[in-house]
C-alpha cells in the first residue's frame, strides 16, 4: 500500500509514520491536559493504560512505571485529572498517543478532600454513632420518598414497591438532587416530612452519578437534617460502589434506590403466607382453648354432681359401712393378738415360777459342789506331785548333799558369806567350817600360794 505525493512521487506508510511522529513528537513542546479517567488498566508491569476524555473525545493515555510509582492518590475511572504529557505516536497502530508525565488530580479530587474534612467532623460529633440509629417499622403505614419526581430513581422505587407491597401508600417529596441549591431543599424537606407526621418512613433517593453529581448529599445541612430526624430514614444514593455523607447519617445505608425500597417492605407473598401461618396458627389455638374450656366444663359439671347432697349422702354412707368393716376387721385381728400375747405370757409365767427356779438352781448347786470338789482334788494331786519333784530337784542340787561326799563350807566367823578364795583370809582371823556333820572353829595360820591353807582345829 503506498501513497501519492503532490508530485505524485509515492511514499510508503512507514515513511509517512515516520513524518507524523517527527512532526509530533518533536515539534511539540509539553502540554497540560484536564480529563476524565476511563478504560484504566494497570497489568503486571506497572504501567497505567488509560483514556482521558471530555464531553466530545478521548485519546490513548500511557504512563510508565517509574512515573507512576511517584502518584500521591489511586486513579480509577471517573477521576477527574490534570496531566502533563508529551504526544507520542504509535506506529503499530498509526496513532498517536499522550506519554503521561506528571498525574494530578482536580475537581473530584478537591471535592473527595471535602468529603473526607466532613466525614471526619460529624463522626467527631456522633452524627454516625450506630446507638443513634432508629429501626425500621415491620409493616409501615405509609412510606415517604424524597427524591427528584423526574428522574429514574423515583420510578425505580415505585416500581418495587409496587411489586412488593402495592398496599401500602407512597407519599412523594419533590426536591432537586443536584446543583448549588439542592441541600437547603433536601435538608427542608426532611423536616417538613417530619412535621407532616404523615409516615412511618422516609426514602432518600437518587440515581447515580459522578461524586459532583452527588455533592448534595454530602453537604453538611443534610447530614444534620438526617440526624435530627425523628423517623427512621434509608439512603439510596447513587450506585452500589457510591458512598455519601448521607449514607452515614441515615438509620440504613442501601446500595440503590431499589435496594432502599426493597427494605423498607416485606413481600407481598412472603408477608401473606406468614399471615396465612399465624391465622391459622391462631385458629389451631382458639380450636384448643376451646377443647381445654369443654373439658374444664365436662369436669366442673361432674364434680357438682358429685358435690349434689344426694350424692354425698350415699358417699358418706358407703364410707360408714366400709369403716364399720374395717372397724371389726381390726378389732378381731387385735382380740386375737392379744390372746396370743397373753397365751405367751403364761408361759413364761409358769418358766419362771419361784419353785421351779429354787428347784434348777438347787440342782445347778449340787453339779457346782460336784465340779469344786473334783476340781480341788485334782489340783491338790496336781500340787503334790509338783512339791515332790521340787524336793527331789532341791535335794539333788542342795550343799549338805555335796557335804556328804567329803567337801566342807566355810564362812567367816561373823558372816554368813562363802570363802572361796585364800584371797578372802588374813592370817588370825577366826573361820567356821561345816562338815556334813558337824561344825568347826579355826584360825587361820598361814596363807600359801597355791591357795591351801594350814588350818589349826578348834571347837
Amino acid at each position: 500500500m503506498s501513497l501519492i505525493n503532490e508530485d505524485r512521487t509515492p511514499l510508503s506508510i512507514s515513511q509517512l509514520n515516520n513524518m507524523v511522529k517527527d512532526l509530533l513528537e518533536n515539534n511539540l513542546p509539553p502540554l497540560w491536559v484536564e480529563g476524565e479517567i476511563s478504560n484504566f488498566a494497570k497489568p503486571a508491569s506497572g504501567h497505567l493504560y488509560f483514556s482521558l476524555k471530555d464531553s466530545t473525545c478521548q485519546v490513548r493515555s500511557v504512563m510508565f512505571r517509574n512515573r507512576s510509582m511517584l502518584l500521591d492518590f489511586k486513579p480509577e475511572n471517573g477521576s477527574q485529572v490534570l496531566a502533563k504529557v508529551r504526544i507520542g505516536f504509535y506506529e503499530a497502530r498509526g496513532e498517536f498517543q499522550l506519554i503521561v508525565d506528571r498525574l494530578e488530580e482536580v475537581g473530584d479530587g478537591q471535592l473527595q478532600q471535602r468529603f473526607e474534612h466532613l466525614k471526619k467532623k460529624l463522626a467527631s460529633e456522633g452524627l454516625f454513632n450506630a446507638e443513634h440509629k432508629q429501626l425500621l417499622p415491620e409493616l409501615p403505614q405509609r412510606i415517604g420518598v424524597i427524591t427528584s419526581a423526574t428522574g429514574a430513581a423515583i420510578r425505580d422505587v415505585l416500581s418495587v414497591l409496587k411489586r412488593r407491597f402495592p398496599a401500602i401508600p407512597v407519599i412523594i417529596y419533590p426536591v432537586p438532587v443536584q446543583g448549588d441549591n439542592a441541600a437547603p431543599l433536601i435538608a427542608e424537606m426532611i423536616r417538613k416530612a417530619e412535621q407532616h407526621a404523615l409516615c412511618d418512613v422516609l426514602l432518600l433517593v437518587r440515581g447515580g452519578g459522578s461524586l459532583e453529581d452527588l455533592w448534595a448529599f454530602n453537604e453538611e445541612i443534610v447530614s444534620r437534617a438526617i440526624f435530627a430526624c425523628q423517623l427512621p430514614i434509608v439512603s439510596g444514593v447513587g450506585h452500589e460502589v457510591d458512598i455519601t455523607l448521607a449514607d452515614f447519617s441515615a438509620d440504613v445505608r442501601a446500595a440503590t434506590p431499589s435496594a432502599a425500597a426493597e427494605l423498607v417492605v416485606p413481600d407481598q407473598f412472603s408477608y401473606q403466607q406468614s399471615y396465612d401461618y399465624y391465622s391459622e396458627r391462631l385458629q389451631q389455638l382458639i380450636t384448643t382453648r376451646l377443647g381445654r374450656q369443654q373439658q374444664q366444663l365436662n369436669w366442673l359439671q361432674t364434680r357438682l354432681n358429685q358435690l349434689h347432697p344426694q350424692s354425698r349422702l350415699a358417699q358418706h354412707e358407703t364410707r360408714r359401712l366400709e369403716l364399720t368393716k374395717r372397724l371389726l376387721s381390726h378389732w378381731g385381728k387385735l382380740i386375737s393378738l392379744k390372746k396370743s400375747d397373753l397365751k405367751f405370757s403364761l408361759m413364761q409365767l409358769q418358766q419362771q415360777s419361784p419353785r421351779r427356779l429354787a428347784a434348777y438352781r438347787q440342782q445347778q448347786l449340787k453339779q457346782l459342789i460336784q465340779q469344786a470338789k473334783l476340781g480341788i482334788q485334782k489340783q491338790l494331786q496336781m500340787r503334790q506331785q509338783n512339791l515332790a519333784s521340787s524336793a527331789r530337784t532341791l535335794h539333788a542340787l542342795s550343799p549338805l548333799q555335796t557335804l556328804s561326799r567329803g567337801y566342807a563350807i566355810v564362812n567367816k566367823e561373823n558372816s554368813r558369806e562363802n570363802i572361796v578364795s585364800s584371797q578372802q583370809l588374813q592370817t588370825d582371823e577366826i573361820v567356821k567350817i561345816r562338815f556334813d556333820s558337824g561344825t568347826v572353829r579355826s584360825k587361820v595360820i598361814t596363807i600359801e600360794n597355791d591357795n591351801t591353807a594350814l588350818l589349826s582345829d578348834k571347837e
